[in-house]
């Protein structure tokens, strides 16, 4: 279960000025006038192609020692975010390794030699098919592995997740007959339930239909959505230009990441757009904490919280009940509102409600906005200046 507080800290006046606009928006989303497709699960993975994915899943998991995922954007961070929830850290059924995110010629080195040795089977991942971290990766763990497989071998260790019309990763996949995935027609960003996420998150051993089971529940419950879009709005007019995304659990950092890629490419156009960041307490209560307390006042922070986490206790304190008042006392100290989403614990269902939330939240935000909500024009245009650099042909 999962409870938004939307009250105690972030009393927000102005709400019940769109109220008329909630109705439109509802429409929106249930006729899917917009790029909507990704709340509707089974048009993005029908659910032939969800028994493909884990059957295949459940081979990787027999046959190599490294599962290697190459992408970046929503190819990278949607899975990655799940799967960090409900991996131990300490201990893995399967090591899962992401690659393609940087073009950082000492990590790619690093991680080379590393797999040289491993029984390897890689998932390249890219909607267009010509992203370039992702195929310069690409292009040198292909090298290592055709010197460690055959062909024949290679059919099986290979798998290709792209758009299927198109592509530089398309034409590859066609041409060596390795096995395919295809993306649907919508933005990396909101992909974690396509292909694109659900095959690592499927290899990583989380239960996909718990997921996307809490998904399609969430569904009945977007005025919440629609709530937070509007209160996240009306605090930006009131000159909160920043977001703090805020977790008290290491297993939530990189569903932090995701959620700053989610909002900054959704909402960050026209010269406008609030600034999602990255917050880890207690840790950055000793950094940033200062100026949350002290500082300018455009800041606001969500925060996302597991209320019943596995307990330990200290001199028969319970430091899950500390965890959970310090996360109230720094509430209750910023210099800022703050929205408080309670889940009573960690698991697939709740963390599928949430996914649906927030990026039914950001579509909406976008449209709060007078933004396209599922355009990055922003992020194509380095990759256009990056290509003319690299062809020589760029002039400032």
């Amino acid at each position: 279960m999962i409870k938004y507080d939307f009250k105690t800290f972030a009393n927000i006046d102005g709400v019940n000025n769109y109220k008329e606009y909630f109705s439109k928006i509802k429409e929106k989303f249930d006729n899917g006038t917009g790029g909507e497709i990704f709340t509707d699960v089974y048009k993005c993975t029908s659910k032939s192609v969800l028994e493909k994915i884990k059957k295949v899943s459940k081979y990787i998991r027999n046959n190599c020692d490294v599962f290697l995922v190459i992408g970046v954007g929503g190819s990278y961070h949607g899975s990655k975010a799940v799967i960090d929830m409900f991996t131990n850290h300490y201990k893995k059924d399967i090591e899962i390794i992401y690659t393609g995110y940087s073009m950082n010629s000492s990590n790619l080195s690093e991680l080379l030699d590393y797999i040289k040795d491993k029984n390897l089977i890689v998932n390249v991942i890219s909607k267009s098919g010509n992203t370039l971290e992702v195929n310069f990766a690409f292009s040198k763990v292909l090298e290592l592995m055709k010197s460690k497989y055959d062909s024949k071998e290679l059919r099986k260790r290979i798998i290709i997740t792209t758009n299927k019309k198109t592509g530089k990763l398309l034409s590859i996949a066609k041409k060596n007959n390795y096995m395919k995935f295809y993306i649907p027609d919508v933005s990396g960003r909101y992909s974690c339930l396509t292909p694109a996420g659900l095959l690592p998150i499927c290899v990583a051993g989380i239960n996909v239909d718990m997921l996307i089971s809490g998904y399609i529940e969430a569904k009945s419950d977007i005025d919440k959505c629609i709530l937070y879009a509007t209160i996240r709005h009306l605090l930006y007019k009131k000159g909160k230009k920043i977001e703090a995304f805020t977790v008290y659990d290491e297993k939530l950092l990189s569903f932090n990441d995701w959620l700053k890629q989610l909002f900054a490419e959704t909402q960050g156009k026209k010269k406008g757009g609030i600034l999602p960041i990255s917050v880890f307490n207690t840790r950055d209560m000793h950094s940033l904490g200062q100026y949350f307390t002290e500082g300018e006042e455009i800041v606001f922070s969500t925060v996302i919280n597991i209320v019943n986490n596995k307990d330990i206790k200290i001199k028969d304190k319970s430091l899950n009940k500390i965890n959970n008042i310090a996360l109230l006392s720094i509430a209750k100290s910023y210099n800022m509102p703050s929205i408080i989403i309670n889940m009573d614990k960690l698991n697939e269902k709740n963390i599928g409600s949430l996914l649906y939330f927030f990026m039914v939240s950001a579509a909406i935000g976008g449209y709060l906005m007078g933004v396209n909500p599922y355009n990055q024009l922003g992020v194509n245009s380095y990759k256009r200046i990056m290509k003319e650099n690299l062809n020589g042909k760029y002039k400032r």
